[in-house]
């Protein structure tokens, strides 16, 4: 059975056709989405619309098996479908090349209705980028393709006699024309070609990623230009103990650069403080309020420090943090607004927020007029928020997983009821109202440490916001619960750190703790999932002495 060489060579050719088509659509909506905004490049909008469509387990489980990755590996996920796509698109477009180039342009109506339904979307300019991509995607398959095609089309037009045929020997076969002698094919030239709408591409990209730096530079230089108001209410000073010094163990206030992020933002969204803008209204609301950044400083600004979870925090997961916010209270612009909690009369018992990205959270009216510190924060551990924590703005209140109060880069505030309204991840199997749950978590030794015998320090974190953390229990293996040495408590609102001096036998040994916080309530040890309102269980981690 002979091998068609020239066909092998052109397919080849074809799927490298095809490949670069797709790159040069990509990186020309890359430039397009850059004098657009960055939200709607075709990847970022595909990404946010299969992040939309996820069910809640898979987003579960990208978190814990990614972390802080888990954006990156769904946009290189996307490329890599996209590059197997382009790629039988130039097969297909080399025996139908009118087929073929259409394909690019249904790939490019796919990314435009993805950027207009995204709930952020601006209109018919989200999706430019994506048609205009698949425009220069398609005409630069069909001119690439074209000498594919024509070589091909000349080959089965040669009378069958001249052609090698099985029945004939193969020392009496005629040699192949080397392909740069075949009608219509020039392989020199198809590699210039492609070459060129390679670097063609290129360009695009570079010339995008440099206009979208410049255009997100704009909030860089707004952010650097900010100066935090001292607050009208400092955080008092954490008293003595707070912080225990046991190597390994997370500290007290954890920095900028370690503190999580959780959020479904592709792109992070670039807000300049002297555009920003705050809206207060709906049911119950009996002054709509409306404030720019500059107003918000002006005011009476509080700091404290709080602890942050995350809802996806396994149990003993890396989840959470703790920093010294500034902001304003939020319950005191509610009482300006004329709402009231449900408690005292008032119709709304959801507060919804709104970022700029399109994200809701709903957050109970009663928890954030209840006096706790519910703060529009503009500073985090001293500093104006940093662009991917929610600069200029965003909420914080303790006590609430982060999905249903810590709207980042908010920009609309909505009274309402749950029965009305369900937020982003109440469509999406979640809990309406989610009050965080007692949890600690050993920090040191790390599971499958092998520490020498004797004494052995085993220390982590504890908390349970605005409740406090009372207790925390070690067991190691099946023995007896023991209590361990608490920190000083700096505020019912942050973790608790905790150690215990621990005797090692040599062995594999179990630890296991527990908190019990100051309502009484021990967590449990029933293990269950973060869906829908938070994981439960107890942390243990397996240690080899000796």
């Amino acid at each position: 059975m002979s091998i068609d060489k020239a066909a092998i060579e052109r397919g080849a050719s074809a799927s490298l056709a095809g490949l670069v088509s797709g790159y040069v659509a990509l990186a020309l909506a890359e430039l397009v989405s850059a004098g657009v905004r960055p939200e709607a490049g075709p990847v970022t909008a595909v990404g946010g619309a299969a992040i939309d469509r996820t069910p809640a387990a898979v987003k579960d489980w990208a978190i814990r098996s990614f972390g802080t990755d888990d954006k990156l590996v769904l946009q290189l996920g996307i490329l890599a479908v996209t590059a197997l796509l382009a790629t039988a698109l130039g097969l297909l477009a080399l025996r139908r090349r009118r087929t073929g180039a259409a394909g690019v342009l249904l790939f490019g109506l796919v990314g435009a209705a993805a950027a207009l339904n995204r709930p952020d979307s601006d209109g018919f300019a989200d999706a430019l980028p994506s048609l205009a991509g698949a425009l220069a995607g398609a005409l630069v398959l069909y001119a690439l393709i074209g000498p594919l095609v024509a070589a091909a089309r000349a080959e089965e037009a040669v009378p069958a006699a001249a052609r090698p045929e099985e029945a004939v020997p193969l020392a009496a076969r005629p040699q192949e024309a080397p392909a740069a002698a075949r009608p219509g094919w020039s392989r020199r030239r198809f590699l210039l070609l492609t070459g060129a709408a390679a670097a063609l591409g290129t360009g695009a990209g570079a010339a995008g990623r440099t206009l979208t730096s410049s255009r997100s530079g704009d909030a860089v230089a707004s952010r650097a230009a900010v100066v935090l108001p001292p607050p009208a209410s400092p955080a008092p000073g954490p008293p003595p103990g707070t912080a225990l010094r046991v190597p390994g163990i997370s500290p007290f206030t954890t920095p900028n650069k370690d503190f999580y992020r959780v959020d479904t933002a592709l792109v992070v969204p670039r807000v300049p403080a002297d555009t920003w803008r705050l809206r207060i209204h709906g049911k119950g609301v009996a002054r709509e309020l409306s404030l720019t950044f500059e107003e918000l400083l002006a005011r009476p600004l509080v700091e404290r420090d709080i602890t942050l979870t995350c809802v996806s925090n396994e149990v003993g997961g890396p989840y959470a943090g703790n920093a010294r916010w500034l902001g304003a209270r939020l319950g005191d612009l509610l009482a300006e607004a004329g709402v009231r909690p449900p408690s005292r009369g008032g119709p709304a018992d959801q507060l919804v927020a709104r970022s700029v990205d399109g994200m809701t959270l709903g957050a109970p009216v009663e928890d954030v007029m209840d006096g706790r510190e519910a703060l529009l924060a503009v500073g985090m551990n001293g500093e104006p928020l940093p662009l991917d924590h929610g600069f200029p703005v965003r909420m914080v209140v303790p006590g609430l997983y982060g999905y249903v109060s810590a709207c980042k880069w908010i920009e609309d505030i909505e009274l309402t009821t749950f029965d009305a309204y369900d937020p982003y991840w109440v469509r999406r199997e979640w809990a309406r109202k989610a009050p965080v749950k007692t949890q600690a978590r050993i920090d040191t030794p790390k599971p499958f440490a092998r520490p020498a015998p004797g004494t052995v320090m085993v220390a982590g974190v504890a908390w349970a916001q605005h409740r406090g953390i009372d207790r925390v229990e070690i067991q190691v293996d099946d023995g007896p619960w023991q209590e361990t040495d608490l920190a000083a408590e700096a505020t019912r609102d942050t973790w608790r750190q905790w150690s215990y001096s621990w005797q090692a036998a040599p062995g594999t040994h179990t630890l296991t703790v527990r908190a019990t916080d100051r309502t009484g309530e021990t967590q449990t040890e029933r293990r269950a999932p973060t869906v829908p309102d938070g994981a439960t269980g107890r942390h243990s981690v397996v240690v080899m002495a000796g």
